[in-house]
């Protein structure tokens, strides 16, 4: 394999391993697959969110972010009241049970431009995604020749595409299992349940650093 696609395949790994796993992100990419609504939309606008912030990281705004602790506080208290109110939003909807064979409940967003909000709050107001991608594959891709850097950005935005598509598109497989009005309330309250967990992490590394 030529050396050049090392800096590539490298990115690619740390993406994969940065963005593959259980949190508040995925589990609505994963709501959103089950449910079959833009799909599509919900999917790209993470990837987009992911590549942009992972270019800035990049970049050099890791830097700035580590010299002005007050972003990272704001970034903070604002993502964990985002995370304490959807998850309220899917407690509420797990014990709707009249609604749950429609997959729609007051309240949840279903329309184009309140699914895009929802996307960009649960992209951008969670400061463990700039830990992620801003600083470090920032910090990691600024360790790399000019030359190469974008190949390691490049490889790392590959693996976020690579994984939110599969996600979204995937969970279509699991969609006989949520025929069961059961299944979307056990879902609904492992959302919740991730949602607060997250939100509370949040509150404590404010409170108790």
């Amino acid at each position: 394999m030529p050396q050049i696609f090392l800096p590539l395949i490298q990115g690619f790994g740390l993406g994969a391993s940065l963005i593959i796993a259980i949190g508040a992100q995925n589990a609505f990419v994963l709501r959103q697959g089950l449910k079959k609504q833009y799909v599509f939309l919900v999917a790209g606008l993470c990837s987009l969110c992911d590549a942009a912030l992972i270019l800035l990281g990049v970049g050099g705004l890791g830097a700035v972010i580590n010299a002005l602790p007050v972003l990272t506080l704001v970034a903070t208290w604002g993502g964990a009241l985002f995370l304490l109110i959807y998850g309220l939003r899917s407690f509420r909807a797990a014990f709707q049970s009249d609604k749950l064979n429609t997959h729609e409940v007051a309240g949840e967003p279903t329309r184009t431009r309140e699914i895009m909000l929802a996307v960009l709050a649960f992209s951008l107001l969670n400061p463990h995604v700039y830990l992620d991608t801003v600083v470090l594959i920032g910090s990691v891709g600024a360790h790399y020749p000019s030359e190469e850097r974008l190949l390691f950005a490049l490889g790392a935005m590959l693996a976020s595409l690579t994984w939110f598509f599969a996600l979204a598109y995937g969970a279509r497989w699991l969609a006989p299992l949520f025929r069961s009005p059961l299944a979307w309330r056990v879902l609904d309250c492992l959302i919740g349940c991730i949602m607060w967990f997250i939100a509370a992490s949040l509150i404590w590394s404010v409170l108790y650093r």
